[in-house]
């Protein structure tokens, strides 16, 4: 599914206008429509039931006019606030005040302190709110005026309904600065708004329902809309059941190339990940002092001892083994566990040089292309690299407080810079692809902030790649069943006491769900 940004919501509306000759207005009264439609299901029959909308001056407001009109019609007792003169309307919004005024309805100003003992009343006895002041246009913070409407709103039990984005939220960041409606439903025309998933602004919208306004299917098809959601029904086409006739040659060979004393758990989960998610095979190659550790925990996965520095992690003189072991696998991860040392640069610089096969770059496999990005350029064979914050601002040379400002923006840049695919790790975590696509998850939970949880993600990827899902393909559906695992283990373990481990646990129960 896609998402929208503003500017790209607002040129189609003004493309269905002009290329479909649908008025403006009848956009606005299939909007209104549908939030009737939410109204009615919340409220059960509207009759006698208590509403009070809230309309702001511009179409948003307008939307929340046509509700009131139609709310009115259905029996119900609305009065409506309107924040605005109304000589400041926009000409469809004014059409429907005027619609609204010739009803009789109630509509009452909502300029100046005076005029908020009368909506504290009313909301007090509502039995739903629809919250139509801003939409998606609005940026910043409320002035002091609203601001103090929307704490009031907030304050009262009643649930409150909004329309396509809770009013102070950003539409194209998910921004809050101060005040914002606390919605309990927010109806999203056309396609979600990218505010609306992404933090803070997704606590603000409740459940959240996207609506058909008749908007033609083309424009929201357009291949120049370039952000999406991850979804279900995305990623279930790339998870294909198996043959009968198969055997585990059929499903792909996963090299995995890392670990260092101390850090053998990173290999060993993302070993256990791609085994877990349906590759065939496995291989971990790893300094020999830790193969007795490796092999302890994982009896299904190959492994191979490599040559190792005084410090036992892979030396350079492992070089000519891993590349013998990359003639065999289907795709190499490298990274977990590895450790910081002065020759890891040269060993990820080598494998990049000498794979024929898809390359997954994860922890100190990133750190140590921190220094020179440039050998990722122009590779032909597909890289997936799978930073967290911290390493993306290494790997750019920006604080985690830049990366984190605009992830979506940011991987988008550098994944097209780069010529990879980039998986920047965290809340909501971003895949964008070298052509400038991005894809935002949304599973997942506070959780999986845990150690290792990121090594389990790069098992997944790999394991999905060696099945034959195209690299990027198998990074938005990695991510997508990762947080689903997480989900899962959640449900089971809590919050709090989830470790990595249950993640790869509940992996076969997520990927039953698809086989199903």
């Amino acid at each position: 599914m896609k998402l929208l940004y503003a500017q790209e919501m607002r040129e189609i509306d003004r493309r269905a206008s002009s290329e479909y000759d649908i008025p403006s207005i009848i956009l606005m009264e299939n909007a209104g429509l549908r939030v009737v439609e939410v109204v009615e299901e919340m409220l059960g029959d509207p009759r006698n039931k208590r509403v009070v909308v809230l309309a702001g001056k511009g179409n948003n407001g307008g939307d929340g006019l046509v509700a009131a009109r139609h709310l009115i019609n259905c029996g119900a007792q609305v009065e409506t606030f309107l924040l605005g003169n109304e000589n400041e309307l926009t000409p469809d919004a004014g059409r429907n005040f005027a619609i609204l005024s010739k009803m009789k309805a109630d509509i009452f100003p909502l300029l100046e302190e005076t005029d908020l003992d009368n909506l504290m009343l009313s909301l007090l006895a509502s039995d739903i709110i629809v919250d139509a002041i801003y939409g998606i246009g609005f940026k910043g913070s409320l002035n002091d005026f609203v601001a103090q409407v929307v704490r009031m709103v907030n304050w009262c039990r009643a649930p409150v309904v909004a329309v396509d984005i809770p009013s102070g939220v950003e539409a194209d960041t998910g921004k809050v600065h101060g005040e914002a409606i606390q919605a309990a439903h927010t109806v999203s025309f056309a396609l979600p708004k990218v505010g609306l998933v992404l933090e803070p602004g997704k606590e603000y919208v409740g459940t959240l329902s996207v609506a058909d306004i008749s908007i033609p299917r083309a424009l929201l098809e357009d291949q120049a809309l370039t952000t999406n959601l991850i979804n279900e029904a995305m990623v279930a086409p790339w998870l294909n059941p198996r043959h009968p006739d198969s055997h585990k040659g059929s499903y792909g060979h996963t090299l995995v190339v890392g670990g260092s004393l101390g850090l053998s758990g990173a290999v060993i989960m993302s070993s256990m990940a791609a085994l877990r998610c349906g590759s065939g095979l496995v291989t971990a190659a790893i300094p020999e002092s830790i193969l007795p550790i490796v092999e302890n925990a994982m009896v299904e996965v190959m492994t191979t001892p490599l040559s190792e520095t005084g410090q036992m992690s892979i030396a350079l003189e492992a070089l000519p083994a891993i590349e013998n072991l990359l003639g065999t696998a289907s795709v190499c991860a490298i990274g977990p566990g590895m450790s910081r040392y002065t020759e890891a640069g040269a060993i990820v610089r080598s494998v990049l040089q000498k794979a024929g096969i898809p390359v997954i770059i994860d922890a100190d496999g990133l750190n140590a292309l921190a220094k020179d990005t440039s050998i990722l350029k122009n590779r032909q064979i597909p890289i997936v690299l799978t930073p967290h914050p911290g390493e993306m601002a290494r790997l750019i040379g920006k604080s985690i407080e830049e990366v984190q400002s605009d992830r979506i923006q940011l991987t988008r840049t550098m994944a097209k810079e780069w010529g990879v695919s980039v998986v920047l790790k965290g809340n909501k975590t971003v895949v964008a692809n070298p052509w400038g696509e991005v894809y935002v998850n949304i599973t997942g939970n506070p959780g999986m902030a845990t150690a290792g949880s990121g090594d389990v993600l790069t098992g997944i990827i790999a394991g999905l790649i060696a099945q034959g899902v195209n690299p990027h393909q198998a990074a938005c559906a990695g991510v997508y069943l990762h947080g689903l695992a997480g989900d899962k283990a959640a449900e089971y373990k809590g919050e709090r006491g989830l470790i990595a481990g249950d993640l790869i646990n509940c992996l076969p129960e997520v990927l039953k769900q698809f086989e199903q």
